[in-house]
């Protein structure tokens, strides 16, 4: 399987979903977008990754780990989002230390916003752009303007919100509750929290 690299477009509030955010991220040689629901904190440690002069005064959980992996001489040389299942993505670090590679299990939204703080290049194969990965009807001069601002604008926001929640409508009560179960059991609260306010709409 082929993988295809992608970069961050963005971070969208969600409108629907207290507290949770959507991250964009943009394939590199093409148009699709590939939106993945985080929470707030990861969201605000991807932005300050982002951001390069806003420096906290403390470390946060994320540069915390860059620390840790700085004194011991661990690298993460890349993140691959290798898997979806029911609309939760999951991701691997491959890390490298005395030229020994190992892969780590990760949340998707603590992969990147540790990539981040590694400068490590973001994959994805292509059959799951394939089925998540979406095209969005954004003016290119808007788009533009856009540029260097993490947040994205709101006609984006909306559209990539409709994306996301299409994925939850077609399932009954019993799978959306199943659904959520499993979530909580591998925690994956981002995906729990998207799940759980699908069931509330019912």
């Amino acid at each position: 399987m082929s993988l295809v690299r992608l970069n961050i477009k963005g971070i969208s509030y969600s409108q629907t979903q207290n507290g949770a955010y959507a991250l964009i991220l943009n394939e590199v040689d093409g148009e699709r977008k590939l939106p993945i629901v985080i929470g707030a904190f990861e969201a605000q440690s991807i932005a300050i990754a982002l951001e390069k002069e806003i420096r906290p005064p403390r470390p946060l959980t994320h540069d915390l780990f860059k620390n840790f992996a700085d004194r011991f001489e661990i690298v993460v040389k890349q993140v691959i989002i290798h898997k979806l299942v029911d609309g939760v993505f999951y991701s691997s670090l491959i890390c490298e230390r005395d030229k020994i590679e190992e892969i780590i299990d990760a949340r998707t939204s603590d992969a990147i916003a540790l990539a981040l703080r590694f400068n490590a290049p973001i994959f994805t194969y292509k059959n799951i752009l394939d089925k998540a990965g979406i095209y969005l009807k954004v003016n290119p001069k808007k788009d533009e303007e856009q540029e260097d601002s993490i947040l994205v604008d709101e006609t984006l926001a909306e559209e990539v919100e409709a994306n996301l929640s299409e994925n939850y409508k077609t399932k009954t009560l019993d799978e959306l509750n199943a659904l959520l179960d499993e979530a909580v059991a591998q925690e994956d609260y981002e995906a729990a929290a998207k799940i759980r306010d699908e069931i509330s709409k019912r």
